[in-house]
């Protein structure tokens, strides 16, 4: 869940006509940048979040792509969320406070983990998150993870493996979930295809 100096390169339309490249190109960098914002050395962060330095600082210059669980753990120590990677510096006009055109969605692209969400609101400044997440073969969450509030999910296409305290349940097309985040949850596309999930989250947490 894209820095420079805001230029946002991670974070791109739908339809963009310019590659999204190696997500890990661009969340370091941002990664990087919030963090001196915050007046937080390499250290400090570390001991936040029980990261290393050498990890973090292998995220920060593009040569390791973050779990899930770790772009967690980084963005609650500098006071965000994930969904922070969604953010859009530009102006936006009445339209776009409330709709979401298919070719103008916020895009996260962590290709090197084999996810790419879609934010489906106009922003995160209310009570609900909503994705479009497409997980690619074998790619998930690999550690069971827990945060404040409540999410529910459909199955549009695919399988998903879904652990609920290491609680197996296998979803397919058509299928759905709710649960609270607070227990510890972690997912999976066993495959062979791709699968594709709506995802909504209240409060915006993720």
């Amino acid at each position: 869940m894209t820095e420079g100096e805001h230029s946002d390169p991670g974070l791109q339309g739908a339809d963009s006509d310019q590659p999204s490249g190696d997500p890990v190109d661009t969340i370091g960098p941002q990664i990087r940048e919030l963090r001196q914002q915050r007046g937080l050395t390499l250290t400090k962060l570390a001991a936040t979040t029980g990261l290393s330095v050498g990890h973090l600082s292998q995220v920060e210059r593009g040569l390791s792509t973050p779990t899930i669980r770790q772009l967690q753990l980084i963005s609650s120590a500098m006071g965000v969320t994930i969904g922070w990677f969604f953010r859009d510096p530009t102006p936006r006009d009445d339209e776009d406070r409330v709709v979401v055109r298919a070719g103008r969605r916020k895009v996260l692209d962590m290709g090197g983990l084999g996810l790419t969400d879609e934010l489906l609101v106009p922003n995160l400044d209310g009570q609900l998150e909503l994705l479009l997440c497409t997980i690619q073969p074998g790619a998930g969450s690999p550690d069971s993870y827990t945060h404040e509030g409540e999410e529910a999910a459909f199955i549009l296409s695919g399988a998903l493996e879904l652990w609920v305290d290491e609680k197996l349940y296998v979803l397919g097309a058509g299928d759905s979930f709710a649960l609270a985040s607070t227990r510890p949850h972690r997912y999976r596309n066993p495959g062979p295809g791709i699968t594709q999930v709506i995802w909504a989250i209240t409060p915006p947490s993720f």
